[in-house]
């Protein structure tokens, strides 16, 4: 059918494209009964046909001269139709890799998606379309370009909640999960995707303190971060999914890098002391607190011991004020006794010989002295205290012990001549 409306319309013959056109009908007749064509003739007469179209002559002279260069110039523009057209069909086959997608527009109007294959389209100017990768990973800087040395100020200093500056670079990773909304809703995709990475970080930061942003709340601030971002994305239906939000680096301006450096030494000074006063505190308060309970309960000890040792002496006066009222003379000389025993079991005593005829004496009494001392206070400790009333009953008896245990100041005669005055009672 398609060559027969070409011959029509250029008005050659079929025949004529083997070169058989000035045939008589009867040559044409007994051609189609003999045998089959010769294909060498066949293809020296199409060889003809193409050398009197581009003009090279030769042939089997000039029979026909004029209907032959009009068949040939028909022949070589359907040929030229077809070797266009093949081309041009052709370049509509594209492919499509694994993890990408072809958006087919017609017209300039996304009309379908293609899956990975082997995949065509109508050519040019009818159909077009553009090969989207939706399995990539991009990524997208924010406050600085490959390095986080290499910083954008514009992009990085930010203002925080407390009226403070920092500088801020992070990177937000995305991929694509709608290629047409990608391409159609988007003008300028990466730039829009750090604009709106930028804002986001921006309502961020502008709500939080800036010691928040600095140390504890930078994992807070990436999830924020994120979801604020996809939320735009999807309501403007640019077709990206975050995938996630890392902070490179948060730091003070380089201007006050210094100052803030100072500030941030004095703060762990300020909690390095305060650690170490909260250690010693932790270790003195318990100590001082056993020490009171200690100190407590001996007082409590000691109260109780002298309410106990002023109630038997109390008792004790008791008994010897019922048997002295029995027996007065009996009742104090006991007591006499007793007081004087009490009190030479703790004097040291010496024998002098007064009839002796010697009348040079030597008497160690710093020895003496020295010895009664440590035994007085070896023993006061455990000595009764004797009640009031006993005490004052056997002070009149107690008076020649007391000059008897006088001090080392007494002179040595003084002290021999109060001894001999006791013996001799």
């Amino acid at each position: 059918m398609l060559l027969s409306s070409i011959t029509k319309k250029f008005g050659v013959k079929f025949s004529d494209l083997w070169g058989r056109g000035s045939d008589s009908e009867e040559e044409q007749k007994s051609y189609r009964d003999s045998k089959p064509p010769d294909l060498d003739k066949l293809w020296r007469r199409f060889k003809e046909r193409l050398n009197k179209l581009f003009g090279r002559g030769g042939g089997e002279g000039g029979d026909g001269g004029g209907d032959s260069s009009t068949a040939g110039i028909g022949v070589a523009a359907v040929l030229l139709f077809l070797i266009v057209g093949s081309v041009w069909l052709v370049s509509g086959t594209f492919i499509v890799q694994e993890g990408q997608v072809g958006v087919v527009m017609t017209f300039g109007k996304h009309t379908e998606t293609k899956i990975p294959g082997i995949s065509w389209r109508w050519p040019y100017p009818i159909q077009s379309h553009e090969i989207v990768n939706v399995s990539q990973v991009r990524t997208v800087e924010v406050g600085y370009r490959s390095s986080v040395k290499d910083k954008q100020p514009k992009e990085a200093l930010m203002l925080t909640n407390d009226e403070n500056i920092i500088d801020i670079q992070f990177a937000v990773q995305y991929r694509l999960k709608n290629a047409s909304d990608w391409v159609f809703n988007n003008r300028n995709q990466e730039d829009m995707v750090r604009q709106v990475a930028e804002t986001a970080i921006r309502e961020v930061v502008g709500k939080s303190k800036m010691d928040f942003v600095l140390y504890e709340g930078r994992d807070k601030i990436a999830a924020d971060v994120n979801k604020l971002m996809q939320n735009v994305f999807d309501q403007y239906r640019s077709g990206v999914q975050i995938t996630n939000v890392t902070m490179q680096g948060v730091q003070p301006p380089e201007q006050v890098q210094a100052a803030f450096d100072d500030a941030v030494k004095a703060g762990q000074d300020r909690e390095r002391q305060k650690n170490e006063g909260q250690a010693y505190a932790n270790d003195v308060i318990p100590k001082a607190r056993g020490a009171a309970s200690r100190l407590t309960q001996e007082a409590e000890a000691y109260r109780a011991r002298v309410i106990a040792n002023a109630e038997g002496d109390a008792a004790r006066f008791k008994q010897v004020l019922t048997e002295y009222q029995k027996a007065p003379v009996v009742t104090r000389d006991r007591m006499y006794l007793e007081t004087m025993q009490h009190i030479f079991t703790r004097t040291t005593k010496l024998m002098v010989d007064a009839k002796g005829g010697n009348k040079l004496l030597y008497l160690p009494l710093d020895k003496l002295m020295a010895k009664t001392s440590n035994e007085g206070e070896a023993a006061k400790p455990t000595a009764p205290a004797a009640p009031a009333a006993e005490s004052q009953s056997a002070a009149p008896a107690a008076a020649p012990a007391a000059s008897a245990a006088a001090p080392a100041s007494v002179p040595p005669s003084q002290r021999a001549r109060e001894t001999r005055g006791r013996e001799s009672r």
